[in-house]
């Protein structure tokens, strides 16, 4: 991998290892694989590139057993990684373990199979996930976590053990060459910046001399931490953020500078004030979540899903209107209320019980009906094809369609339109039921 073959070539040029045992599934057949032979090997090292599948348990006893005693073996380095990102609900036992044998149970299997050496050093990859949590990553966080407890485990034993916790480097690699400009925009809102190649290999070398089992070895932008609300931030970032990189704490706020004491701010103003207030707070916490800097971008009435909103960002700005009102909002909160308008009004009514409603149906507001269709609609949309049998989902939805058209025909009282209208969202959402089978 990238991150492998940047730090090979740096044992060679910079700690003066001689001799590499280079592991990988594809061994020679890696992209770069002989390029990197023929560069270390210039540099003086011999060099051994092996095709082995570090996940399974027997190959790397058989790895470790075929060392030349002539040059045993001194130190490991287990920098593999595989991501298989989803959100809780859609997480599978098949994709935990995807993402737990390349890292942890490889790092078990090469804890095993080296415990009778006289190890120099024993490091592993892990991630910042697995301290400050990453949204869609609990099989990753939880894989890479399992790293960090091994080390642990280690120097309690005695053994040599180190686990390091990257952050986001700038060389692209498989993991990070999935990573949209959303993501990076997360990812740099948390203040974590792309540290350069010479600046990995220099907080490896750090971490290295530091001694302690586990430690995290990132590019921290203490002033980017400082302008995001406190409340949505991993809870070890949050000393840091209060801090804002001058060492002295500072008062937080909300965005704008606003105090977030929404129910005191709405009371005894008129229901379209407290709406449009609330609708201002939406656009602006979604702009920011999408990369933008204008919240004008978010139309009112157009559906987040158009907006380029997924279950990642979805969750994201829930945790950020959850900080900005101290409500708490569930984690469909964007399916459930799927526009700026509706969600503001929903917002609205949490805070302020009991009061009108603005922007009733025919003003501008979709119908409940509607809005429910479009959540049905995201649902469906997330759905993984192996979780569900599409068939009998299509075969429902038909039944539900033509029973629909004909309630709503000209032979009936009313067109469709007019039935819609006057029809309560309890009705509709009952038949909705009824049809698909969910009650």
């Amino acid at each position: 991998g990238t991150l492998g073959a940047l730090v090979a070539e740096h044992l060679v040029r910079t700690w003066n290892i001689k001799h590499l045992l280079l592991v990988s599934r594809r061994g020679l057949d890696a992209p770069g694989a002989g390029d990197l032979m023929a560069r270390l090997s210039d540099l003086g090292a011999e060099v051994r590139i092996v095709a082995r599948d570090i996940g399974d348990a027997a190959a790397v006893a058989d790895l470790i057993a075929a060392i030349d005693p002539a040059h045993p073996l001194t130190g490991v380095i287990h920098s593999a990684g595989v991501l298989d990102d989803a959100m809780v609900p859609s997480q599978t036992p098949k994709r935990l373990a995807r993402a737990w044998s390349a890292k942890a149970e490889a790092a078990a299997h090469l804890h095993t199979a080296t415990a009778d050496l006289r190890l120099g050093m024993f490091v592993m990859f892990s991630s910042f996930a697995s301290d400050l949590g990453t949204p869609g990553q609990a099989n990753y966080a939880a894989a890479n976590a399992f790293c960090d407890a091994l080390a642990t485990y280690r120097q309690t034993a005695g053994d040599p053990g180190l686990s390091v916790a990257w952050g986001l480097w700038a060389a692209t690699s498989g993991l990070t060459a999935q990573l949209a400009d959303a993501d990076l925009a997360r990812i740099g809102r948390l203040g974590i910046k792309a540290n350069s190649t010479d600046e990995g290999l220099a907080l490896l070398d750090a971490a290295c001399r530091h001694g302690h089992p586990h430690l995290l070895a990132l590019n921290l932008d203490t002033r980017a931490l400082a302008a995001q609300t406190t409340g949505i931030l991993p809870t070890p970032l949050r000393a840091l953020a209060t801090a804002g990189g001058s060492g002295r704490a500072r008062p937080t706020a909300a965005p704008g500078g606003q105090d977030s004491d929404w129910t005191g701010r709405l009371g005894g103003l008129p229901a379209t004030e407290q709406h449009r207030l609330l609708l201002n707070l939406v656009r602006s916490h979604a702009a920011t979540v999408l990369g933008h800097a204008d919240p004008g971008v978010v139309h009112p009435d157009t559906p987040f899903k158009d907006l380029g909103f997924d279950s990642l960002t979805a969750v994201e700005l829930r945790n950020r209107l959850a900080a900005a009102t101290g409500l708490r909002l569930p984690a469909a909160l964007i399916f459930d209320h799927p526009e700026a308008a509706v969600l503001a009004e929903h917002l609205r009514r949490e805070l302020s019980p009991g009061g009108e409603v603005v922007a009733p149906t025919g003003s501008g507001m979709p119908h409940p009906v509607l809005n429910e269709l479009v959540r049905l609609e995201n649902n469906l949309s997330a759905v993984m094809v192996e979780d569900v049998d599409s068939g009998a989902v299509t075969a429902r939805l038909e039944t539900l369609l033509s029973k629909w058209k004909a309630l709503c025909s000209p032979a009936d009282d009313g067109n469709a339109v007019e039935r819609l209208q006057v029809a309560t969202a309890d009705q509709v959402l009952a038949f909705i039921d009824n049809e698909l089978g969910l009650s």
